[in-house]
């Protein structure tokens, strides 16, 4: 491992494999959460979901004591105007919600970051399409990536897709960032080009979590009481998708994805890059 450019964090093959195995328990725990995501069920049961399945596979939850003052939950639970930094606990999804769940875990010092946005039952037509085109955002901004490319490659084609399908807020005060051996590292990868901050350089060894947040209103946010919960300023309501990936001599490759993203990406026409 060695640092690179504004104190990026390069990793070996060994390292990345390692986040590999970190970023399919955060995958699969995602996936045990959209599955018991239902009207009923309390945001402080799908805690106690993740972090049982991610400590009996031999992770630790990242997101547990992180930060000031430190967040008490496995995952981040953010339901409607909640973009993200949901604190988990007794409220109960209702039909009609959109939930955002946003996890982490550590397997041997190696972090994966992942979040998905999951419809509780019956939604309007907008909510799912917000939640398609920030989901498509995602994958625009990773296929985008490309060895020897810059950081504001991928903030572009996330804006761009974002954009072409309609009047949404981005938020630009909360960004992606860099990952590894800490859950959030340089570089920032934000959601919009920012003038003048092409970003570093894409190189093999560097990891990166990318996660749109997008609204149906504006961009505003407010920080609740507890110091964490992110909400709109206007109400409206919001998606958020994430993955950790990273750029290998073949391709992207998405340590996050179940798959390691070969679906997405071919579809998008880009290289895999997973082994």
């Amino acid at each position: 491992m060695g640092l690179l450019d504004r104190n990026l964090e390069i990793k070996t093959p060994e390292q990345i494999d390692l986040m590999r195995r970190a970023g399919l328990l955060v995958g699969e725990t995602l996936e045990l959460l959209r599955g018991a995501a239902k009207a009923g069920v309390t945001t402080g049961e799908l805690d106690a979901l993740a972090e049982d399945n991610i400590r009996s596979h031999g992770g630790v939850p990242s997101f547990q004591g992180y930060g000031h003052p430190p967040f008490p939950g496995t995952i981040c639970a953010s339901v409607n105007d909640e973009v993200v930094h949901g604190i988990p606990g007794s409220r109960e999804l209702v039909d009609g919600d959109v939930i955002s769940i946003d996890c982490g875990a550590i397997v041997e010092g190696w972090h994966g970051d992942a979040a998905i946005t999951v419809a509780i039952g019956d939604v309007p037509a907008a909510v799912r399409e917000l939640m398609r085109v920030t989901e498509d955002a995602l994958w625009a901004g990773i296929a985008a990536a490309r060895l020897s490319g810059r950081v504001s490659d991928i903030s572009r084609a996330v804006e761009t897709a974002v954009r072409a399908r309609g009047d949404y807020g981005i938020l630009e005060d909360y960004v992606g960032h860099g990952i590894g051996s800490q859950m959030h590292m340089a570089p920032n990868v934000p959601n919009v080009v920012r003038r003048g901050d092409r970003g570093p350089k894409l190189v093999t060894g560097m990891a990166l979590a990318v996660e749109p947040m997008v609204t149906l209103g504006t961009q505003d946010t407010d920080v609740l009481e507890d110091d964490w919960t992110v909400v709109t300023a206007d109400g409206s309501l919001a998606a958020h998708f994430e993955h950790t990936f990273t750029l290998t001599s073949d391709g992207a490759w998405v340590l996050t994805a179940l798959d390691g993203g070969r679906e997405r990406l071919a579809a998008l026409g880009v290289p895999f890059g997973g082994r």
